[in-house]
């Protein structure tokens, strides 16, 4: 992050950040350098640094530092997804022969990546319960490079204490990577806590409004994010100029959204766990949650993400998302519109046998930033 923002608060940062007045016109707003290439002032005479859009561009590189202000880092990286950067993260840190501990609760497509491609690759890992800090640490092993963490998870919400699993990658000489989808840079600072680099999919929370698919990487550490950049440019699956200008554009109401969105979780979760067709509200606003005391120590709210548990089992779970009218029935998450899935069969497909399986009768939504007495009204005539 730049001194010139390190003094400024969140909300400051994500408007200003990275966005300065184009020089030529004074447009407020970065305009889409929606170009290959740059003429050379003679052989070598690059003007600002950029010579070819995979290893630099003027959009990307206003997301760029705007991500790294956001999350309190030194570089930010934006990638074509948010599967490619976490690609980019693992081929630079992993070599043929280490190990990674892996959450028992994450994205089916973290998983997919780890089971069905870094380990034909030669890089074995170990599931373990991050929620759990002892087990974390017995997880680890002489070959271990890694640990990898999702907070809140996705899709049943654990919460795992990323300063204490942080002391454990420390004490065993290991990175620590925090997935800070669900709760976004404005519920949680990972890199503060200890983390050497957060992973986001700015598809969700970031863009915001369902109509931009990216990823971004931020580290603290000058000499890992030279090497996550040369990785970057090497493997060439970076965020657009378009991409990222429409990222650009969302995080600009990041912190107002962040808000509605936990305001509408909260009267939500109150209405799911007094109705008698739902068994178990997963939400680590409750103070049941057995992550709730680790959560409100380390986020500034609860987030937008509920997962709960409905009678009568996977049929029953899979017929409240088709009844839902106002929650959209489809993947993805972190848009203004709120979302319903069925995770089993949906986005977490993908880990069906393993370690990782979810509950058949388990329900996710996304909730949106609409009127919150539509919602309920909507999730009571689909929960019947």
């Amino acid at each position: 992050m730049s001194d010139q923002h390190s003094h400024q608060s969140f909300e400051t940062r994500a408007i200003h950040a990275g966005n300065t007045a184009d020089p030529l016109t004074g447009a407020v707003v970065p305009p889409i350098y929606q170009v290959s290439t740059y003429k050379q002032d003679g052989v070598g005479g690059l003007r600002g640094g950029y010579e070819y859009s995979r290893s630099a561009n003027p959009t990307r590189t206003a997301l760029e530092e705007n991500l790294a202000a956001l999350e309190g880092g030194r570089r930010g990286l934006a990638f074509a997804s948010g599967l490619a950067a976490e690609d980019c993260l693992l081929r630079t840190l992993l070599a043929p022969g280490d190990h990674v501990v892996i959450p028992n609760d994450a994205y089916g497509g973290t998983f997919r990546l780890f089971a069905k491609v870094v380990q034909r690759w030669g890089v074995d890992f170990s599931v373990a319960n991050t929620s759990d800090v002892d087990a974390v640490r017995a997880a680890v092993n002489d070959r271990t490079k890694l640990i990898w963490v999702e907070t809140p998870s996705n899709p049943l919400l654990g919460i795992t204490d990323i300063e204490a699993v942080a002391g454990v990658a420390r004490q065993a000489g290991v990175k620590l990577v925090v997935d800070n989808t669900f709760a976004s840079p404005y519920l949680q600072q990972p890199l503060a806590l200890g983390a050497d680099v957060v992973v986001h999919s700015l598809t969700k929370y970031m863009g915001g409004h369902s109509d931009v698919v990216g990823g971004a990487l931020v580290t603290a550490d000058e000499a890992l994010g030279e090497e996550l950049a040369y990785h970057q440019n090497a493997m060439g699956a970076v965020a657009g100029p378009f991409d990222s200008w429409i990222v650009l554009r969302g995080i600009k109401t990041l912190a107002v959204r962040m808000d509605r969105h936990s305001e509408n979780a909260e009267k939500i979760v109150e209405m799911l766990t007094q109705h008698p067709k739902v068994t178990q509200v997963l939400y680590p606003g409750l103070p049941e949650h057995p992550g709730h005391e680790i959560a409100a120590k380390q986020m500034r709210s609860f987030g937008g993400m509920i997962s709960f548990r409905v009678e009568g089992g996977e049929e029953a779970a899979v017929e409240v998302c088709n009844r839902a009218k106002l929650f959209t029935l489809g993947e993805s998450l972190g848009g203004v519109e709120s979302l319903i899935e069925h995770p089993g069969r949906m986005t977490h497909a993908s880990v069906a046998g393993s370690a990782l399986e979810v509950p058949a009768d388990l329900v996710r939504l996304s909730v949106g930033i609409e009127n919150v007495d539509d919602l309920l009204a909507d999730l009571r005539q689909a929960l019947g």
